[in-house]
């Protein structure tokens, strides 16, 4: 398919935050291009886990169908072990959401977003496309330029470019808009383990001094284990060698012991996650708008980043298409046009940020002294009721759906193709 040269709003990057807007505006009637550099969504990724008003406002979209039809697994809460004691534990039933939260595979949620929109004559997918450039005049964006996979370069005029390019995104670094990226004092080596049949379906964090395991079970019949490191340290966990590397999960879990000796082979059953926070005072310039990762990029810690984005979505959603049924069709949307959005957004963000900054700090104790006050603290903050308001700020930010956007029968949204 040849790259059109004119669009309302080009959306770079096909992740959650991109693939869900691109629907929810050509749903609207708006003309929207979303490209994606990969060409097919058979790759692992690591944040999976929907919170509970994730799954409520997916639902009031209408993908709840779509949802049941693939399957998923929901979580029944989550629960602290330090030092071989448990000192804390969240029941997520507890919270009055009617929901509870749910794993389901990334590629399988994008594939749902994206099968919604693929009929529909105003949206446009392409895989295998590349953002290289913004096309600017006068300081305002116009669009951009994207590679196609025969190596092609077009130029795409949008009235907004929407970057949703993720962590490491292109379009963030184009902009030229300022990003303070702070690096956190570890990063973190991912694997899976086969589930067994009585583990339970809640989250756990195993930790041991400055040394921790996150088991998040997972969908179908799997468990994610992260496993902390210091930060640079992954060229030394590897110089160790790869036996050491497994006796040191199973030290911190022994109910692991057994899958990792019969599951964990070599390095390349892992992968590496650099993990950093980026926080930007701007998200905007006159034609761009930056969303999800590429704008406030969150730590591994509760799983935030897709629901962030998914919360940037739903508020943004009715916000472009008001914007874009004022003035002339080749008008760009100005940055003022989302002041309040970024206000609103990045005072949660921030939110989330604090709290993870906290958990991260209290994650590296190593002294006697420090590690018997940490679990102090935390069967303290258990045996009180504030728990479920702090843990609610945190992760059960309601999100406001606009009416326009809500689905109420199943056919609004086909079953997607496995």
């Amino acid at each position: 398919m040849t790259i059109p040269t004119a669009t309302d709003v080009l959306v770079v990057g096909g992740g959650p935050a991109g693939s869900l807007l691109g629907c929810l505006l050509a749903r609207r009637g708006i003309e929207v291009l979303l490209v994606e550099k990969q060409t097919h969504l058979d790759r692992d990724f690591r944040g999976e886990t929907l919170a509970a008003p994730s799954v409520v406002t997916l639902r009031k979209l209408g993908f709840g169908p779509a949802l049941r039809a693939h399957g998923y697994l929901e979580t029944s809460g989550v629960t602290m072990r330090m030092e071989g004691r448990q000192v804390f534990g969240v029941d997520y039933s507890r919270f009055p959401i009617g929901a509870l939260p749910i794993d389901i595979p990334q590629p399988a949620l994008i594939g749902i977003f994206n099968d919604a929109a693929r009929n529909l004559p105003n949206f446009t997918y392409l895989g295998g496309t590349t953002f290289t450039r913004l096309v600017e005049s006068d300081g305002v964006v116009r669009g951009a330029a994207l590679r196609q996979k025969d190596g092609a370069v077009v130029e795409v005029r949008a009235r907004i470019v929407i970057g949703a390019d993720g962590r490491f995104s292109k379009v963030r670094r184009a902009s030229g808009l300022a990003a303070d990226i702070q690096p956190m004092a570890r990063d973190f080596l991912s694997f899976k383990l086969p589930r067994p049949p009585k583990w339970g379906n809640g989250a756990e964090l195993i930790v041991d001094r400055d040394k921790h395991l996150v088991v998040l079970p997972t969908f179908p019949d799997w468990l994610r284990i992260g496993h902390n490191m210091p930060k640079g340290g992954y060229g030394e966990l590897r110089k160790n060698g790869f036996d050491v590397f497994k006796a040191g999960i199973s030290r911190l879990d022994a109910r692991l012991a057994p899958l990792v000796d019969a599951h964990l082979r070599s390095w390349d059953d892992t992968g590496f996650l650099e993990i950093f926070t980026a926080e930007m005072p701007q998200w905007a310039r006159d034609g761009l708008l930056l969303i999800g990762d590429a704008s406030h990029t969150a730590t591994p810690i509760l799983g935030q980043g897709v629901n962030l984005a998914i919360q940037d979505t739903v508020c943004l959603a009715p916000l472009l298409a008001a914007r874009l049924a004022q003035g002339s069709p080749g008008d760009v949307i100005p940055a003022t046009a989302f002041t309040d959005f970024v206000a609103t957004r990045h005072a949660h963000k921030s939110l989330v940020t604090r709290f993870q900054r906290m958990q991260e700090k209290s994650l590296t104790a190593r002294t006697p002294a420090a590690t018997a006050l940490r679990r102090a603290r935390f069967r303290l903050l258990d045996r009180l009721p504030l728990k479920y308001r702090v843990f609610g700020k945190v992760i059960n930010m309601p999100h406001a759906v606009d009416p326009v956007d809500v689905r109420t029968t199943p056919t609004d949204v086909p079953t997607p193709t496995r």
